[in-house]
């Protein structure tokens, strides 16, 4: 990773869950650290990771996110970690009592948005959301294809 001469900590996206964007209204993001074994940091390192699906629950106080898949280290041989197992996120208690006081409102979720290394450190972050029904996710699309349209007639005109 390359120093960046104290300005800014360096960070290097591992995966990001561009469907939650489509599936989901973000309200809130948090940015929360992940505790792993170690085949589990080089399989991150690799990009072997999937968010699709993923999801974060509370459990005795403590949040987990669930659903995500980090491969296998080939290296490790049998010794490697299992792929989908809970990982514990770390934060703190203050935001673990928001997060969950907002969980227990009617159609809200935690979803994970991006997996990064912040210092050599793995973070994730996550977003407290809430679902799209289908005519919201259509409104979206149209938008978007509106967008694209005007930003290509500009720029046909400007040639």
């Amino acid at each position: 990773m390359a120093r960046n001469n104290g300005k800014r900590p360096a960070t290097h996206l591992v995966v990001e869950n561009r469907k939650a964007r489509h599936d989901f209204f973000i309200e809130e993001t948090y940015e929360a650290g992940l505790a792993l074994v170690g085949t589990e940091v080089k399989a991150l390192r690799a990009h072997k990771a999937n968010l699709r699906d993923s999801y974060a629950r509370v459990k005795d106080g403590e949040l987990f996110l669930h659903g995500i898949h980090i491969g296998a280290y080939a290296p490790a041989g049998q010794f490697s970690h299992k792929e989908t197992r809970p990982r514990k996120l770390l934060l703190h208690r203050r935001e673990i009592n928001r997060l969950w006081g907002r969980v227990r409102e009617r159609g809200y979720s935690i979803v994970p948005l991006q997996i990064y290394f912040k210092d050599g450190r793995a973070k994730v972050e996550i977003a407290l959301a809430k679902g799209k029904q289908l005519h919201d996710k259509r409104e979206a699309i149209a938008r978007k294809t509106m967008r694209r349209e005007i930003e290509r007639a500009l720029k046909g005109r400007n040639r």
